[in-house]
């Protein structure tokens, strides 16, 4: 704390900041894969989706940092105020959101692991993937996550615009896909490239990770804002790389990949194919930065929100050490996701867990922009730092596009079932 008689430090300014830590935490292989397939499918048309899906995604995460810096307190102490209804969703979604994420962001970080280093397999790098995450952010050291994720962050976006770069993009072409136009069919495609620039439940965690870095009050509110929109101009422009990619390598060839993260090796096999192998290595490096970021950053992010909600609901004081990195339930959630996920590398998916997963993971956005339209809106915010008209249009379109691509998860999920 800063003594009485002593100036406090002004905000410092950083480019690398807690929104470039949430924005690379929520671009993961499965959502590179998805903006890639759209590209192969309708080339540069849905580029505008890109766009509007980074403008969605400032919007619900600088109303988290507001809400939090405003206030002081955290997001899920937000969500109370609205009823015991968002613990009993909220409980049981991190809980099995957890389990099955850990499996897929340790199996997704394996394959990529495996495709450079073949002489172990996916369980065994998968594994190995997880107890490293593990041990980084066990102590809960800010500093040491923002570093080694940052890198990571490096390593994916030298690959991909490497990559995007290698294919030559016709930049008039380029221009063309910024004009809104949703082709016959593509409806879903659209939603999900809009949907997957940069995160789902890590968006919350946005707050938690402003009071690590040490932003904890109005006086920040400026630098907030400007980082979340560097953080997801960066992220935007590796995005559109990816599109570039699908559009240029496997639209104009005819070429299709297969999806989830299995994808990504179809893919840059098909980088070597045509420009050499150095380059699909180069891509692998970065596929294997963005699971491996994704990874670090849910075991860290989503522990301090698990945390947060534990000592919540038992009544504890907000800056309780049980509440907050370090603590045991902080500890005991980066367990959860590392130790007994193992088992699904081995013995396959769980079909009713990962119905209630699909189930209760569409549900969150649509439950984000809702609950953030809610809170801004009312005392429970100073009247300064509530939501503006524009503000609150944007969050209904974004409630409305997320709870669009909330239905279609949905039936997704109990398809699998049948």
């Amino acid at each position: 704390m800063t003594p009485p008689n002593r100036p406090q430090a002004e905000p410092r300014w950083s480019l690398v900041g807690p929104g470039l830590v949430v924005a690379a935490t929520g671009v993961g292989a499965a959502d590179l894969i998805a903006t890639t397939v759209a590209g192969s499918k309708y080339g540069y048309a849905l580029l505008w989706a890109v766009v509007a899906g980074c403008i969605m995604k400032i919007v619900l995460v600088e109303g988290a940092g507001r809400y939090s810096l405003a206030t002081g307190n955290t997001i899920f102490e937000g969500w109370s105020t609205l009823g015991k209804w968002t613990s009993w969703y909220f409980g049981p979604y991190i809980v099995i959101w957890g389990f099955v994420y850990g499996a897929a962001a340790m199996a997704g970080t394996g394959l990529a692991l495996t495709s450079l280093m073949p002489f172990l397999g996916v369980p065994a790098w998968g594994i190995l993937s997880g107890l490293l995450g593990l041990a980084l952010v066990w102590s809960g050291r800010y500093d040491l996550f923002e570093r080694v994720l940052t890198a990571m962050v490096i390593l994916m976006f030298i690959a991909m615009v490497l990559a995007a770069a290698a294919t030559l993009p016709n930049l008039g072409e380029v221009l063309t896909g910024l004009a809104p136009m949703i082709p016959d069919g593509a409806m879903i495609n659209v939603l999900s490239v809009a949907g997957g620039v940069g995160g789902t439940i890590t968006l919350a965690a946005y707050g938690y990770w402003l009071r690590e870095k040490g932003w904890d009050s109005p006086r920040f509110m400026s630098v907030m804002r400007i980082d979340n929109a560097v953080a997801y101009l960066v992220t935007g422009l590796f995005v559109v790389a990816t599109l570039i990619v699908g559009a240029e390598l496997l639209y104009s060839a005819g070429i299709a990949i297969g999806g989830g993260d299995q994808g990504m090796v179809d893919l840059s096999r098909v980088l070597g194919e045509r420009y050499g192998p150095w380059l699909s290595k180069l891509f692998l490096i970065g596929f294997f930065a963005a699971s491996f970021s994704s990874l670090i950053g849910v075991w860290n992010g989503v522990s301090l929100m698990f945390a947060d909600f534990m000592g919540h609901v038992q009544g504890k004081p907000h800056a309780h050490p049980d509440r907050l990195a370090g603590g045991r339930y902080y500890r005991a959630y980066i367990v959860w996701l590392t130790i007994p996920p193992m088992a699904m590398l081995f013995l396959g998916q769980p079909v009713l867990l990962i119905l209630a997963y699909g189930v209760l993971g569409a549900l969150f956005m649509p439950f984000m922009s809702v609950t953030l339209l809610w809170i801004l809106n009312t005392d429970r915010v100073p009247a300064e730092w509530r939501n503006k008209p524009l503000t609150n249009i944007l969050l209904v379109i974004c409630t409305l596009a997320f709870a669009a691509l909330a239905v279609d998860q949905l039936r997704s999920s109990i398809m699998r079932l049948f």
